[in-house]
């Protein structure tokens, strides 16, 4: 039996492996080559860990850690997840508003349940095993999770409309300052049953609206798309029924490259025919309003299509109902817009605002420069050519084998909310329970995902230079001369029962100065001074703190104000009825 491998001969083919990782991913070999070669790179990592923490143990010196949290996650502080709350409260409320009821699911998922549902972003998904073997992956959105939920519950005759909240898992590439990352949080709603024809549909984007305006992430737009109208144009254009997906992702990519390098993609990467490529470009280029249905009526090609036909008919329904919610304003309809994701059917969305494309790029020029070389627009790159773009494209591996960082300044924020209607996600599920050729149940649904992460990433900013708080404390009572403890305590509880939010200093006998430096620390409106002479006659002193920003830096306001007296008995009412405290109390956190 072979023995035991020593640390110095693990190290050694650790090197020889990552070294053999790095050539085949510069040699772009096959990807499952590439993922056995990964694979065993790990076991021998883990190996090699297994044996550097014995030695440990047995009495050798400890290594340093390193002190950082892992690729595509972050820690938020206070004042950053003050705001992030403040970001899920408004979601939240919006949710319940327009009748939503909450719904959990577990974090992972059998890997069988997630497979098969994400097209060409398979990849990202994170793969788990339990201790018993089970093949686990975390799970990648709420909509598959909550499809199973449906499926599993007998729910496919209900009418519902249900929201969650919580992380999800991508193993993408990051980049952090634009809220992309490999951990999340998205806000799910969605609506599921048998309804009349696009009125869900046209509920999901006004809740959508409605949430975005609260949110004040700025000016924004809700890019709207159907599957069918989409389906309908690749047929028309020639593309075979196996590269519809393919294409329909790479034109997905309309929003943030230009129309030659999706072409190029489409063409020397997915095989499609350049002429096919370039009759699809003349169709997705188109972005309006109403206005472009009537176009798509007047073609002949596109409307003897019966997907196409149907999926202008029903757009023609949603525009009448946008119309009845006030919002078709905000509406882009925008024949570019795919959406990845292989179970979508029918309508799509997604809402952007000026931070979702990379910094310089604008999609409106995204077709600007097919029209000015045609006599190249239909040659596909010669193989060699083809190769060395493939190179350059290629992410430089570091160390320990994992891909560079990006670079943030190509990357922009991305859709901050994104969705559409998934008829058949349950029925694939109820039917896979039932067996081969057995009938089953379907429930047609229709949601939407905001990514928390990326509206932070817009509304941080402008949330530190508003000076906004990272504490909800209103009151910090404080005590002048001995100290008064008790009477301390007493007054923090009496507020406290009152729903008024109340902190004081854990010392017996503090010091004034002290007492109010911790409440200028939480920035706390009001501090209450308690005296021994002002208690014998039941008052307290109140005093209010306000902060200004002097030169770009939120300073406290100096004032020679002494505070007012105010009875004990009154003063809970009194602080509640204070512009600074209904106006927090009302969400404005001013």
């Amino acid at each position: 039996m072979a023995g035991t491998p020593t640390v110095e001969d693990l190290s050694q083919e650790i090197a020889q492996q990552s070294a053999l990782l790095n050539d085949l991913r510069k040699q772009q070999a096959d990807a499952s080559t590439v993922e056995e070669v990964k694979k065993k790179l790990g076991e021998l990592k883990r190996t090699l860990g297994q044996l550097t923490g014995g030695a440990k143990e047995s009495g050798k010196k400890k290594e340093r850690i390193l002190l950082k949290t892992a690729k595509g996650t972050r820690d938020y502080g206070p004042g950053e997840m003050h705001c992030r709350e403040h970001i899920e409260r408004i979601v939240k409320d919006c949710f319940t508003t327009f009748g939503g009821s909450c719904l959990d699911t577990p974090v992972f998922e059998r890997k069988e349940i997630l497979a098969g549902k994400y097209g060409e972003d398979a990849k990202l998904i994170f793969d788990l095993k339990d201790q018993g073997g089970e093949e686990l992956a975390l799970r990648y959105d709420h909509t598959v999770p909550l499809a199973r939920y449906l499926a599993m519950n007998g729910a496919v005759s209900a009418q519902a409309k249900l929201w969650q909240l919580g992380k999800v898992y991508r193993r993408d590439n990051p980049v952090m300052s634009k809220g992309r990352m490999r951990e999340f949080t998205q806000a799910d709603f969605d609506i599921a049953g048998q309804w009349d024809t696009m009125i869900p549909d046209a509920e999901i984007i006004s809740l959508v609206c409605t949430i975005l305006s609260k949110l004040e992430v700025g000016d924004f737009t809700i890019k709207l798309n159907h599957r069918k109208i989409l389906d309908g144009i690749f047929e028309v254009c020639g593309v075979p029924a196996d590269k519809i997906r393919p294409i329909s992702s790479a034109v997905d990519k309309l929003d943030k490259l230009p129309w030659e390098e999706v072409k190029k993609e489409m063409t020397f990467e997915k095989g499609l025919d350049p002429a096919v490529a370039d009759r699809i470009g003349e169709y997705v280029k188109h972005e309006g309003g109403s206005s472009l249905l009537e176009q798509l009526r007047a073609d002949s090609a596109l409307m003897s299509n019966a997907s196409a036909k149907l999926g202008i008919e029903e757009m023609g329904i949603l525009f009448t109902f946008l119309t009845a919610y006030g919002i078709v304003d905000k509406i882009s309809f925008d024949m570019s817009l795919a959406r990845g994701l292989d179970y979508y059917t029918g309508i799509i969305y997604e809402a952007i605002v000026e931070a979702s494309a990379p910094p310089g790029f604008n999609s409106a020029n995204a077709f600007a420069s097919s029209s000015s070389q045609p006599s190249t627009s239909n040659a596909v790159p010669p193989l060699a050519q083809q190769k060395e773009e493939k190179k350059k494209k290629a992410k430089k591996p570091t160390e320990d084998g994992e891909e560079e960082e990006i670079d943030e300044s190509t990357v922009g924020v991305g859709s901050i909310a994104a969705g559409g209607r998934y008829d058949n996600l349950v029925g694939l599920f109820t039917s896979a329970a039932a067996g081969e050729g057995k009938k089953a149940a379907n429930l047609p649904c229709v949601g939407v995902s905001i990514g928390l992460d990326r509206v932070f990433a817009i509304v941080w900013p402008k949330w530190v230079e508003r000076g906004m708080r990272s504490k909800d404390t209103m009151a910090y009572v404080m005590a002048a001369g001995d100290g008064l403890l008790t009477e301390r305590v007493r007054l923090v509880q009496e507020l406290r029962a009152a729903g008024i939010k109340t902190d004081f200093l854990f010392k017996n006998k503090p010091k004034l100065p002290a007492q109010f430096a911790a409440g200028e620390r939480d920035e706390a409106p009001f501090a209450i001074i308690l005296g021994g002479d002002e208690l014998k006659q039941g008052l307290v002193t109140v005093k209010e703190q306000k902060w200004e920003f002097v030169n770009g830096e939120k300073t406290k306001v100096q004032s020679a104000d002494q505070g007012r007296k105010i009875q004990r008995s009154e003063l809970i009412g009194w602080i509640k009825s204070s512009p600074v405290y209904q106006g927090w109390s009302t969400g404005k956190l001013i």
